[in-house]
Parts: structure tokens; sequence; C-alpha cells
């Protein structure tokens, strides 16, 4: 009420000087006199209410309670080291104030956080109790920045959940939710939001939450936005997105160790946000700053982890990576073979260079290092140029170790070993063992079908492309195909691929698609040309790749049988006409099984605009693979 007064006065009196010059004395003595008149009569009115005249009154009252100044016991209570000497401060005559025992409070959390069992001895120190019952009576007189810490130092020192003066600070702080500061509503879901899942303060938390989403505009600091991404990120989907939106406003001003801790968290959450990473990776192309191991490393998991495909900003990392590779350890070698295979992204230098780090290091590296970098090179498709001393070493690992791996990390080592052409007798054997792989023969799980389609891969290899290997194999009731192996999105080029060939063959007996062979591979099509290059009949013949029997009678002599592959866009190694190293495998096999090979890779399907240009394009890659055949 004082406080209106004031202001009322002070208006009035500004007015009446601001008038005084434009009018005559008798209008300036009216003027104020009329003033005086209406100061007066308010402060009869009020006088009934507040005692004392007007000046003491606005002496007396103020808008806002300043914070105190410093006393002698704010510096005792910031040098404290032991909980001893704060707990003395209650009974040694100092005058505490409202600010000082919320402070004490939060001293003692900071000296206590490291030692649990000092933690439960003080919870029973009367004199802590008393410090807690006097913040209690005080709390609305707590700063805010104080509340909030005191809040996190209380769930720090382990309160019970039923405690009333934790109860009272949570109802404190929700009360004034709304006149916090953004920073202190951070800092409180930076630091508590762990404590309040644990404490059973979800309302507070999710009250808290939507406070943070409804004024995430007021964020204007970036260090606070990645922070808030990491510590609060999971805990709203719609708050995530806000802080994404608020990142991307925000991301000219971010230096390196920001931008590796936003995309770290974007991995770790699994959150693809195009238009965020975009502008991270122009930051990182344009931006001159120099970037640190830890850095580099870290960025080359985020890039693998949500597959986002930057040619500069590999480029980058290949480049400033290379210079270090001396000084990782077999851990980071490993981590980093493994990102950059996940990106498809095949630097030989700096492959080189990893083959050469654990050659190096021979008798330190250890196995699951060893054969996550056997995946990685199997992925795309690598072969170092030491490849015989390298593939010494993988073997003399695995051939103590193989067998206590788990069954399909065992499965996953020596498919990447058939996928470059490494495999042992010895290995196959392990694998295709009847006790070994019957485990895997009813699995329906995603991971268990993966596996299974694995072993098909090995046993194919095992016939294909070792003649001397002598068993044992998988049996014919598994190699039958399963409905889940033709289960899958048909493409625009496989559709398109579908009907030109349709449009080639004279009828449909002519040919057959989607052919599901026993070695694990489908093959998008399949005809059957007789030495005159003529379409045969393909279902009244013998199928030896299939596992089921088709057909009763035997290939006509200098009959060929054709298989139609087409490569799709990921199917390939990043920026390059590659090969992943799946795929380089699917052609050995179906070359040592007898077919000759149709290629349709996506990037020359593309260029043909009518369908005459791609019944043209299949007739002349037919006549080339049977003169390729015959040329030999």
């Amino acid at each position: 009420m004082a406080a209106r007064l004031v202001k009322r006065c002070s208006c009035l009196l500004r007015e009446a000087t601001r008038l005084a010059p434009a009018v005559s004395p008798v209008g300036q003595l009216r003027l104020a006199r009329g003033a005086q008149k209406l100061l007066t009569s308010s402060a009869t009115s009020s006088s009934s209410r507040l005692p004392g005249p007007l000046s003491e009154l606005v002496e007396k009252e103020q808008v806002f309670t300043p914070y105190p100044e410093r006393q002698e016991v704010d510096q005792l209570i910031e040098k404290a080291t032991r909980p001893e000497e704060l707990l003395e401060l209650l009974g040694g005559g100092h005058c505490l104030h409202q600010n000082h025992a919320a402070l004490t409070l939060i001293q003692l959390s900071r000296l206590l956080s490291e030692k649990p069992k000092d933690k439960a001895l003080l919870l029973q120190d009367a004199r802590f109790q008393q410090l807690l019952h006097l913040v209690n009576s005080q709390i609305t007189a707590v700063w805010h920045g104080t509340l909030v810490k005191l809040l996190r130092s209380l769930y720090a020192l382990g309160l019970p959940a039923t405690s009333k003066e934790l109860r009272s600070v949570e109802q404190e702080v929700r009360w004034r939710m709304r006149r916090l500061k953004y920073k202190h509503l951070a800092f409180l879901a930076e630091s508590s939001a762990t404590y309040m899942q644990e404490q059973g303060s979800r309302e507070l938390l999710a009250e808290l939450l939507v406070h943070l989403e409804r004024r995430w505009a007021e964020i204007d600091d970036s260090r606070m936005v990645v922070a808030m991404m990491m510590k609060t990120g999971l805990l709203s989907e719609s708050l995530m997105t806000r802080l994404e939106d608020k990142c991307l406003e925000l991301v000219e001003q971010f230096g390196p160790e920001e931008l590796r801790k936003v995309l770290v968290t974007l991995a770790a959450q699994k959150r693809r946000s195009v238009p965020l990473l975009r502008a991270i990776s122009y930051h990182l192309v344009q931006k001159p700053f120099p970037l640190t191991k830890g850095v580099l490393l870290d960025l080359a998991y985020a890039y693998g982890k949500l597959g986002f495909h930057q040619t500069q900003v590999f480029q980058r990392l290949a480049a400033d990576l290379l210079p270090h590779t001396p000084s990782l350890t077999s851990s980071e070698v490993a981590r980093c073979t493994k990102s950059f295979a996940f990106l498809k992204w095949l630097n030989l230098p700096l492959f080189e260079a990893f083959a050469q780090h654990v050659l190096d290091r021979a008798q330190s590296v250890t196995l699951p290092h060893l054969y996550n970098m056997l995946l990685a090179f199997a992925r795309v498709n690598f072969h170092p140029e030491r490849e015989d001393p390298f593939f010494s070493l993988v073997h003399e690992k695995l051939g103590s170790e193989l067998a206590g791996l788990e069954p399909a990390v065992q499965v996953d080592v020596v498919w990447a070993l058939c996928v470059l052409q490494q495999a042992l007798e010895a290995e196959l054997q392990a694998v295709l063992h009847p006790e070994f792989h019957t485990q895997f023969l009813g699995g329906e799980s995603p991971k268990d079908q993966s596996t299974f389609q694995k072993l098909l891969h090995i046993n194919a290899t095992a016939q294909l492309e070792h003649p001397e290997y002598t068993g044992p194999l998988l049996p014919a009731s598994a190699l039958v195909p399963r409905p889940s192996a033709l289960d899958r999105k048909v493409t625009p080029l496989q559709k398109e691929l579908q009907e030109t060939l349709k449009g080639l063959l004279e009828s449909a007996d002519k040919g057959s698609f989607m052919v599901a062979t026993q070695y694990g591979w489908v093959l998008d099509a399949e005809v059957l040309l007789d030495t005159d290059s003529q379409l045969l009949p393909l279902r009244a013949f013998v199928a030896p790749h299939l596992a089921l029997p088709s057909g009763s009678q035997p290939l006509p002599p200098g009959a060929k049988r054709l298989a139609f592959l087409r490569w799709e866009f990921p199917n390939f190694n990043s920026r390059s006409k590659d090969l992943l190293g799946r795929f380089v495998m699917a052609r050995r096999h179906l070359l040592a099984a007898g077919f000759l090979l149709v290629d349709v890779p996506y990037y020359e399907w593309l260029e043909l605009k009518s369908e005459w240009q791609k019944s043209a394009y299949l007739k002349d890659k037919m006549r080339k693979a049977v003169a390729e055949e015959l040329a030999k």
C-alpha cells in the first residue's frame, strides 16, 4: 500500500514540475495546493492502518529486500573445511540471517559429497536437525539462487523423502517457479533431476520440465543449452525438441567442445535431427579451430551412431586423426575403425595406419579389440597391404580364444574372415559343428535370424570356396529359405527391373524372380540360356542351388544360368562404386556356384529414361556376360 502511495505522489510531483513553467503563478499555486491536498488526504486516510508520518513510511518501506551485507560469519562458512566447524556456528554467538542457515547446509553438502558414512552420522546430529529447523522457519526469506542450491544440497545429503524440511523446500520452489530465472531452473534440472526421480518428487520434476519447455526462448547461453540437452533431454521429448531448436539458433557460438557434447548427446539418445546435424557439420568444416584427439574420436562415434553422412566432415576427421594414430590406444583404434565402418567410409591411409597400429602392438592387443577391427574391415572390404602378418596375428589370437567368445560373436568373427577370404578350416568347423549351430536353428528373434543368415554364408564359403573342406556342414533342412528371407519392402529399382525383365521373357516359365538360394543369397531374377542364347523353360531343369528339389531334367550341354543382381545405393561404400564386403562375398559365391552374373547398379539404371533403353541395357548386359564366359 505504501509503495503504491509513494508511486502516486511521485507521479503528481513530476507532473507538477513539468507543467510549472507553462502556467501562471496563480496556476502554479493552485496546482501545488491540489497536490498538497491530495498527499495530505492520502496520508490521513492511511494513518489508521500505518502509524507514523508519511516521511517515515517512505524511509522504512522498501519494495525489495536487499541482500544482507557480507559479515564475518559468511567468511567462516566459506572457509570451513570440516562439518564440525559449520555446526559450531549455531552456538557460537553469531547472528545468522535468513540465508546463513541455507548456506551452511550447502557447504555441508560440498564437504560430505564423497563421504556417505559421514552423511549418515550427520543426519542423526541434533545440531544438524536444529539447522534444518532454522532453515524451515526462514524458508520464505531465502534468496532464489540460494534456494535452488539448498534443494540440491538436501537431496545430496540424503534426507529421507518424508522429511518435513525437504518437503517444505520443495514446496517453496514450486511456489516460486514462475519468479525463478531460467538459469535457476536449468541448474535445478541439471543437478537434481536424478534425485527427484529417486526421491519420489516426480510432481516437482514434471512441473519443472513444463516451465523449462515454456520458457525455452529465454536461453541465451550456449553452455546452458548444451548442458540442458545432456542432463534433461531424456526426460522430456518436447523439451528436447525445443532445445534442438535453440541449439540450432546458437550453434554459431559453439566451440569444438560444445559441438562434441551436442553430437554425443544426440547419438546417445538416437535423435537424428537432420537440420542440427547439417548446421554442426557446416561449422566443423568452415571453422578452423583445432580438434583434439578426444574430440575427433567422439565426433567419429556420433556420426557413425547416427548414420549421418557428410563427406567434407569425414575427410577432415580422417586427415586430422592420421597424425594421432601412433598415440591412440588399442581401444581407441578399434572404436574409431568401427565408427568409420558404420559410415561406410573407407579412407585407405587411415585404415592402413590402423592395421599397422595393431601389428606394432601385437602382444598387447586384446581379442575384443581385434575382432571389432576385423568386423569393420569386413564391412568395407578392406584388405591391408601387410595382409599376411595381420591375419597371422588374427589366427594366432583366435586359435586359443575363439571358443571362449559368445556364440553369436564366434559366428560374427568367422563370417568376417569368410568375407575377407581368410577363414581356416578349423575356424569353419568350429561354428558349423552340430553341437554349436543347433542353438540358432529355431531362433525367432532378429538377432538370432541374423546370426543364422551368417551361418548360411559360412556354410556356402565352406562348400564353394574350400574344396578341401571335409565337414561338417549345415543339415539340408536348415538350408530351406525362411519366409522372412523374401519378406522385404520392394524398392523402385527392384520393381522397374522386374517389369522390364517380364517384358523381355517370352513366357512366365522362362524366368524366376526373387529366388532364395541355399547359400543365403536372394537372386533378383534367374534365366537359363542355351548355346544359341535362347531362353529355356527354367522350372523343367534341375536347380542345384535351390534347397528344395525343382525339375528333373539335367541341363543341356552348353546351357548357362544367368543371375540378375541389383545393387542399391546402400550396397556401396560411401562416395564409391565399390561394393561392401558382404556383397562382394555374394558375387564370389554365385560365381563359384556356376552362375553368370548380370549386375544392375543403381548409378547405371538411373541414367536410363525410357523402357526401350532399359530393355536394351539388360540385353547388352546379358550378351556381355555370355561373351566373357566364352572368352575364358
